[in-house]
C-alpha cells in the first residue's frame, strides 16, 4: 500500500470498533463495516481513533483490529491508524507494527499536558524523530485534547517536519484556521499539506469552500460526506449544500457530547453495518426518548432525500 502523502483527499471514514453484546470485539462486523464504507465511496479508513474507543482496547486488541481492517481492504483503500499514547515508546511500537501490516500512515493527537507553542512544536518534532519515515497526521481537536494549536505553530511544524503530511482539522470554530493555513501555503511560505476535517461533517461544505481536501470523520451516513466532497470537486457547490442540508439534522444530533457515539452505533446497527450498538464500558446509552428522536430524524431525512432525487 502506498504511503500517505500531502496530496491525500476525499473521505477517510473514522471507523467505529464493533463489539458483541458481551464486550468482545466483533470481527464479522469489522469485515461487514469495512465493506460498507468501501461501498459507500470512502477514499480511505481511519481506525483506532477516539470514537473508535481505542483507549478501551488492550495493545493486543489494537493490533488485531488493525490487522483485520488492513487485511480486509487488501490494498484497495489506504488505512490510517491512530497511535496516540502518553509516551513515545508505545506510540512508536504500535506505529511500527501497523506500518509493517500495510497501513498508509498514522495519526497523533497532542497530550493534554502541552500548553505553550514551543511545547507543542517540540512534541511533534519528537514524534517525527520517534516515528522515523512513517508519515503522520497531526490531529487538531482542542475540544477533546484541551490543546489549542495556533496557525503559526502548525505552519512551523509543516515547514520543519516533512513527515507531517496531513492535518486532521477539528477545531471549532475553525473555518478561519483553514483559510489562514491555505494562505501561507499559497504564498509559498509552507508546504501545502492535506487538510481533512472532522466534527462529524457538521461544517463540511463550508470547510471545502475554505480549501479543505475532504473529510476525516465518522458520521453514520458516510455517503453524505462522499457526495459533498465529490460535488465540490466537480465545482457544484449548490448540489453539495443541498445534499448536506438533507442530512444536517441527524448530523447535528449525532454531535451531542455524551451520546454521540451511541447514536452513531445505533444507526449503523439499524443499517445492518454492525451487529450490535454495544460500547465498551464506560460508555453511554440511549434512552427511549433518544431513540424516538433518532427515528423521527431518520424518517424526515428519507423524505428530504426523496425530494432531492425527484
Amino acid at each position: 500500500m502506498p504511503l500517505l502523502t500531502e496530496d491525500a483527499k476525499g473521505v477517510y471514514v473514522i471507523a467505529v470498533t464493533p463489539f458483541k453484546d458481551d464486550g468482545a470485539i466483533d470481527t464479522d462486523s469489522i469485515d461487514r463495516m469495512v465493506d460498507f464504507y468501501e461501498g459507500a465511496g470512502a477514499t480511505g479508513l481511519t481506525i483506532l481513533g477516539q470514537l473508535g474507543e481505542a483507549p478501551k482496547l488492550t495493545a493486543e486488541e489494537s493490533r488485531a483490529v488493525a490487522r483485520r481492517v488492513i487485511d480486509r481492504v487488501a490494498g484497495r483503500l489506504p488505512v490510517v491508524v491512530g497511535v496516540s499514547a502518553p509516551g513515545l515508546a508505545p506510540m512508536r511500537e504500535l506505529a511500527d507494527q501497523v506500518m509493517e501490516m500495510g497501513a498508509a500512515g498514522v495519526m497523533v493527537a497532542p497530550p493534554w499536558t502541552l500548553r505553550t507553542d514551543d511545547q507543542i512544536y517540540g512534541y511533534y518534532s519528537s514524534v517525527a524523530e520517534a516515528l522515523g519515515q512513517t508519515p503522520f497526521v497531526l490531529q487538531d481537536y482542542p475540544l477533546t485534547t484541551n490543546v489549542s494549536i495556533a496557525v503559526k505553530v502548525i505552519d512551523r511544524i509543516v515547514r520543519d517536519v516533512p513527515t507531517c503530511v496531513m492535518l486532521k482539522h477539528e477545531d471549532w470554530p475553525g473555518l478561519a484556521k483553514i483559510s489562514a493555513l491555505r494562505a501561507t501555503s499559497d504564498k509559498g511560505e509552507t508546504r501545502r499539506i492535506s487538510i481533512l476535517c472532522g466534527n462529524g461533517g457538521l461544517f463540511l461544505p463550508e470547510e471545502m469552500g475554505r480549501g479543505a481536501d475532504g473529510a476525516m470523520t465518522g458520521f453514520c451516513y458516510p455517503e453524505m460526506m462522499v457526495g459533498v466532497v465529490e460535488a465540490y470537486a466537480r465545482g457544484d457547490a449548490e448540489r453539495a449544500h443541498d445534499l448536506f442540508d438533507a442530512y444536517l439534522p441527524l448530523a447535528r444530533y449525532e454531535q451531542q457530547q455524551g451520546i454521540g457515539l451511541a447514536c452513531r452505533k445505533y444507526v449503523l446497527a439499524k443499517r445492518g453495518v454492525i451487529a450490535s450498538d454495544k460500547q465498551r464500558r464506560p460508555g453511554s446509552a440511549l434512552s427511549k426518548f433518544d431513540v424516538a428522536d433518532i427515528e423521527r430524524l431518520l424518517a424526515r431525512q428519507s423524505r428530504r432525500l426523496a425530494e432531492i432525487a425527484a
